[in-house]
């Protein structure tokens, strides 16, 4: 049986992974490693999963983002980032069972349809992640990347299926047609189901009140 983590190891994984994201845009930086952190501690507890897995996952889940972006897409964040995980907290002398356990919730914490990820923590880990693209915290997000990349404020009056990902049509209300109301369906978790369905029903009324206020109507 694996040994407990030892709870001394977080603060080197937090500046660990902060270097690793110092290029990494403002709307996928160190704060939103925060959040998904904070998120997977609140649906561990009320899910049963071990905090310390989680929490030590959370903490890495992006360790790999930037070579992603570097890669232009080539290179998967959450694989690389498992294999990262494994070479840091081996550094650290982490049980090797915990290791591979952490390794595994970052390596599937970009769960697209396949197989539902095995463990407990792995399922947190992607429901915590997944959170923080809905809801106030998803809207402001997307606001965030689409005036990075220079996109339009609205283009509801744009075919969203004629527009294309990093262009000026690429804006927060792209964002949720093509991917944020989606999410909602993808939890694996009761508790993050519930979240995401207050999250959701937030953003449908943003979005309706966004276009009633494009068009002068509120």
């Amino acid at each position: 049986m694996a040994t407990k983590i030892d709870a001394r190891i977080f603060p080197t994984a937090i500046e660990y992974a902060k270097r690793r994201m110092t290029q990494l845009r403002s709307s996928h930086g160190w704060d939103h490693v925060q959040r998904v952190t904070c998120m997977a501690e609140r649906i561990a507890e009320a899910e049963g999963a071990d905090p310390h897995i989680v929490r030590c996952a959370a903490i890495l889940h992006d360790i790999a983002r930037a070579d992603e972006d570097a890669s232009n897409g080539a290179m998967c964040h959450a694989q690389r980032g498992s294999e990262l995980a494994r070479e840091f907290l081996s550094s650290l002398h982490v049980d090797p069972s915990n290791i591979a356990r952490i390794a595994a919730c970052i390596a599937e914490h970009r769960y697209r349809g396949g197989d539902v990820p095995d463990s407990i923590e792995s399922r947190v880990l992607f429901d915590a992640d997944k959170l923080d693209s809905i809801g106030a915290i998803g809207i402001g997000r997307a606001f965030l990347f689409s005036g990075e990349i220079g996109a339009r404020l609205h283009n509801d009056d744009a075919d969203i299926d004629a527009t294309r990902a990093y262009t000026e049509e690429d804006t927060a209300y792209r964002e949720f047609v093509v991917k944020l109301r989606h999410i909602r369906a993808a939890m694996l978790t009761d508790t993050g189901r519930a979240i995401a369905e207050e999250r959701h029903r937030f953003m449908e009324d943003f979005f309706e009140r966004l276009q009633r206020e494009a068009h002068g109507h509120a």
